[in-house]
């Protein structure tokens, strides 16, 4: 008798203590007939640390599409699919979505074994409020992108959770105390769960100072949470227009930085829109 349908198993794994591994994700990764894993090194690494031998594939950015029919066809012949990350859950700014989405679409079976996530691990340790959240993955990497991006995030009254570079935690913070203001809580998170682990609480103002005295805090692994935009204030915020349009009037069309800088402070674009053109009048 031939197998009958397999299954795809999304199974997280730590994000760096290995105890944080459940039994059940354990076993998950035993049983697997195939694991598809982002860096196929890291991962049997871990297997190895477990004592398990199973077979890899890898499954990245740059390859899932062309990964897809090969899984498919092994999960239709009734294999046991296991899909990881490098670290934690997979799919939170890792690969994998168009592989369980495809999968889901055949009527393919698509289970979770749950367990850590820098996401969750952050929130928890940050002391700020965790009743809504968003998580925004990376900042761009280019000054001009991260800004525009900051400007739209700016005004969201929800939790924010971010991932960013070590080589880019001190230009990121800088652009975040000056888009969002300096006195904004948040938390910088760490090497999560890792013998190196540190959460720095403070104002985006006081991390960003420290990011510049601490040469700790730009390395390892980095999960930043800022508190969500405070209630919108009746008056235009005169102070906030006047530096959102300096700073976006040097990286944006006049009519995309009045806008940005008008839903930032509260102001008509009208406003923002005259404020921009002085501005790009006085460069």
């Amino acid at each position: 008798m031939g197998k009958g349908a397999g299954r795809l198993e999304v199974i997280a794994t730590p994000i760096g203590n290995l105890a944080d591994l459940s039994e059940r994700a354990r076993l998950g990764l035993a049983a697997a007939d195939l694991i598809a894993a982002e860096d196929t090194r890291r991962t049997r690494a871990l297997l190895q640390s477990l004592g398990l031998a199973r077979p890899l594939v890898s499954l990245h950015a740059h390859n899932e599409t062309e990964r897809l029919p090969e899984l498919l066809a092994r999960l239709a012949a009734g294999e046991r699919v296991a899909l990881v990350s490098d670290a934690g859950t997979p799919l939170l700014s890792d690969p994998g979505v168009a592989l369980v989405r495809a999968a889901a679409d055949a009527g393919l079976e698509v289970s979770i074994i749950p367990g850590p996530s820098a996401v969750t691990a952050a929130l928890a340790v940050a002391g700020l409020p965790t009743e809504r959240f968003c998580f925004e993955g990376f900042l761009p990497a280019a000054e001009r992108e991260r800004r525009v991006r900051l400007g739209e995030l700016a005004t969201e009254p929800r939790t924010l959770v971010l991932f960013e570079a070590p080589h880019r935690i001190v230009a990121s913070l800088a652009d975040l105390a000056s888009i969002f203001g300096a006195d904004r809580p948040a938390a910088i998170a760490r090497e999560l769960t890792k013998l190196h682990e540190s959460v720095y609480r403070g104002t985006l103002g006081e991390l960003a100072a420290r990011a510049h005295g601490d040469a700790n805090l730009q390395r390892g692994e980095i999960t930043l949470v800022v508190q969500g935009a405070p209630a919108a204030r009746a008056a235009t915020d005169e102070s906030l227009l006047r530096r959102a349009v300096a700073l976006l009037a040097r990286e944006l069309p006049p009519g995309k930085a009045a806008a940005i800088a008008a839903q930032l402070a509260g102001a008509k674009r009208s406003d923002a829109y005259a404020l921009v053109v002085e501005a790009v009048k006085s460069t």
